[in-house]
This record gives structure tokens, sequence and C-alpha cells, in this order.
């Protein structure tokens, strides 16, 4: 029998204890200044129907989704009729279901779905999504995003509110040097029209423009040759994407010189945005960048990005896309939201030591001799009254066993409580410093106040 692998599979991983700590402890920030902006929580199901998923992130989206084949004789039924007519199954025969890509999506859904939300839904969302993309350095196929969203308004004041939360937010983690870049979808598509790009070939330069980052400007010129684009138009693109200037009103007034009426109108709401961020603490973190593109399809208005120095790519993105939840109802309704990408910011966070002290472990190990089996339970349920992180020893054991698993990987307690019939008479116990081997008597109720001394 071959031995069985205990890996997780690729891309996908295990939390132990210190790594769970840090995650909660970033979740519980985010989460934290997300509700400080008057948004409320909202979780949706882990899979959704592959009609709710498909189509709304563009071809390379729809490659990337994982599918979950249909159950038991719904799946036998389909198998055995594609080979009773002589031919393979289709995806669409095979799958009605699949793992959520996003939270965007699903909460498109949710807005369609349910008439009692309020007419401006503040929604944050902390959940994980599955992709079956190339893991790498904070990349992964199954991995958490906390979004927030405002749904009901085409207001700059939604964009404002959104983009103050995840700043404030990433602020408060510790990032200091991070900023947010900014551009518009309707400006991007007007950079294309005066490029001389068809409209029929804008969504796949998009496409290429997306990877500017990841594959520099010759790359993405070979890119556009290859999806049927010109070198001059490629060419023109590349250059119109590429101004720069000394702030952003100067980059604005630059893009302006190259584009139409409509990319006009598109820097004046950028022009908006940016006066309007200046009452927030996203004011100073934004910065006008034509060459972001943001690979999602269902995106309408301003795009963001959040970056730092440090890791290629982003630590979080969105924008506004006014006609998603039209795909689900009858009524279109407007939207705007960002997603913070979890795992990166703790890929960052950990290279970077930002870490406060979690204290994974427990503050005080109860070891015990010579005494009832229930005496060390009834006293640390006494002391995690007083608010301490308590373990208790399970076995009955000599003391230096006992003191030898306190200094242990994994446990690493600062104290060790010693219980012996001595103590237990007195009421009270041995406190002994793991560090510099100090030990004192305390009673049982001061144990917690000589623990944080």
């Amino acid at each position: 029998m071959s031995k069985i692998s205990t890996k997780p599979p690729s891309g996908m991983r295990d939390f132990l204890p210190a790594d769970l700590l840090r995650r909660k402890h970033v979740v519980g920030v985010i989460e934290e200044v997300y509700r400080q902006h008057g948004f409320a929580p909202l979780e949706t199901p882990s899979i959704e129907n592959l009609s709710t998923l498909l189509g709304k992130y563009g071809d390379e989206g729809d490659q990337l989704m994982y599918r979950l084949l249909h159950r038991r004789d719904k799946l036998t039924r389909a198998t055995e009729g594609a080979r009773d007519e002589g031919r393979a199954a289709e995806e669409s025969e095979l799958a009605d279901q699949g793992l959520r890509y996003d939270l965007t999506v699903p909460l498109a859904r949710v807005v369609a779905q349910y008439g009692q939300l309020p007419k401006f839904f503040k929604r944050y969302q902390i959940q994980p999504v599955w992709r079956a993309d190339r893991p790498g350095r904070g990349r992964f196929r199954e991995f958490y995003q906390c979004d927030v969203d405002i749904t009901g308004t085409t207001s700059q004041l939604a964009e404002a509110e959104v983009l103050s939360a995840v700043c404030t937010a990433l602020s408060r983690l510790g990032f200091e040097d991070f900023e947010v870049k900014l551009n518009h979808r309707e400006l991007l598509r007007a950079m294309i029209r005066c490029s001389g790009i068809a409209a029929e070939l804008e969504s796949t330069a998009l496409v290429a423009v997306d990877k500017l980052d990841k594959i520099g400007p010759d790359g993405v010129a070979k890119e556009l040759a290859e999806r049927g684009i010109s070198s001059d138009s490629a060419t023109r693109l590349l250059e119109t994407i590429s101004l720069e200037g000394e702030d952003n009103a100067a980059r604005l007034e630059a893009l302006a010189a190259t584009v139409d009426e409509a990319g006009r109108e598109a820097i004046a709401g950028l022009r908006e945005l940016l006066d309007l961020a200046q009452s927030s603490p996203a004011g100073p973190r934004l910065r006008v960048d034509p060459t972001l593109a943001r690979g999602l399809s269902y995106y309408t208005g301003p795009i963001f990005e959040a970056a730092v120095s440090d890791l290629a790519g982003s630590i979080g993105g969105g924008g506004r896309y006014d006609g998603l939840v039209g795909m689900f109802g009858k009524q279109e309704v407007p939207a705007v939201g960002f997603s913070l990408g979890l795992e990166r910011i703790l890929v960052v966070m950990e290279e970077r030591g930002m870490y406060p002290e979690l204290g994974a472990g427990p503050e005080l190990l109860l070891c015990w001799m010579d005494v009832p089996e229930r005496a060390p339970l009834e006293l640390a349920t006494r002391l995690r009254a007083q608010g301490l992180r308590v373990e208790v020893y399970p076995e009955a054991a000599k003391l230096k066993k006992q003191l030898t698993y306190a200094n242990s990987p994994g446990v690493d307690a600062p104290w060790a409580g010693i219980l012996g019939k001595d103590e237990l008479a007195a009421g009270e116990l041995s406190l002994k410093h793991m560090q510099s081997g100090e030990q004192q008597r305390v009673a049982f109720d001061a144990v917690a106040k000589a623990v944080r001394a």
C-alpha cells in the first residue's frame, strides 16, 4: 500500500496556532475599522450556481473557476448519456455549481435577491474564495478577501468612504508606505479608442494592459500583437498610459490632452474623487496611475489598487461596478467596493516583523503533584476567572517533566504554577518564572496580579 501524503493540496494551507492568531489579529483590526465606517457584516455560501458565477469575470476568470461535479445519479446519467451518443460529456452537463471566485458577485446576487435591504447597503464580508491559479509568493488557490462595498448610489462619496475604510485599516495594521493607485475604466477605454484600437478588441486590450506590472511594456506589446492589435496602435496605447507628471493634477492634465470627450468626463470624475478624498485618511495615499487596468470585466468607473514597495502586485483592489447587480434582477443598482487580500497583507507583515506579541500558548502551565486530579482543574477554573490563559498538565508526572513541557515549542509558557500538598493546604501556588528561574508563593486569588506584574 502506497504512503498517503499528509500535505494539503497545492496552493492550500494548514494554519497552526501561531499562524491563526496572526490571521485573527489582522482580521480583527480590519473588521473593527469596517464597522466604525458603518459597514454591516454579510456571509454567503462557499458554493454558488455556475449561472451566477460564469460570464462575470472575463474568459480568464471563468477558466480559473473551480467547478463541482454533479453527484451520484445525476453524474452517472450525464456520463452514460453522452457515452451512448458516442461523445464526451460537455462541461455544462457535468457541473452546475462552483466554488465562489470572489465576494463581489455573491454580493450582487444578494442585493438582487433581498428587497428588504437598506437603499444604501454598506456591507463588509471576510471569507475565503477559490481560484485554480498558479501558487506563488502571497498567491494561493484558497485565500481570504476582506471586502467593503456600498450599493445604491452613484455618488462618489461612496468611493471616498470605501477608500477611507481601507486606508484606515492598513494604517492601523502598521503600514506607513502604501499608496492607492487610481484610474477610471472609461478613461482606459478612451485611451484605447484614441490609440486606434477597434471597439471589438477593447476587452482583450484591457486584459493585456492589466499584465503590465507582471510582464512589462515589451511583454504587453507582444501580447497585444497576439491579440490582433497593430504595432502602431499598441505603441500609441503604451505611450499614453505611460504619461507621467509631478502630481495627480499634472498627470490628469497630460491625459486630458490625449483623449476624447468621454475620456475627459472620466478625468473630471477622478478630479472630484481626489478632492473628496482629501477630507479622509485616503487623501494623501491616492496616486493617479494610467497603467492601472484591473482585469475583472465588471468594472464601470473609478478603479483602485493598494500597493506596497516590497511586494509585486497589489495587496487589494476594487472599483465601481454599476452594471453587475442588474445582471441578476430587473433593476440596475450602482455599487462600489474594495477588497483587501488577507494573504498578501500577512506575507508583508511577517517579512517586516509587524506583528505585536500575540501569545499563542498559555500564560501559565499548571503543574501538580501528590494532589487529587480534581484539584488542578478547580484551581485552573479560578485562575481563568481572573483572566489568565491557563493550561493544565494532563498527566501525573515528575515535576521536571512538567517544567520541560512548559518550555517546549508551541507551549512556551512564561510561567509555571506548581501545586503540591503544601500549596493546596495553604491556598497558595508556587509561581516559577521560566526565563529567570525565580520562584515565589502566591495566594490563589493573587496569581493573575503576580503574573501580570
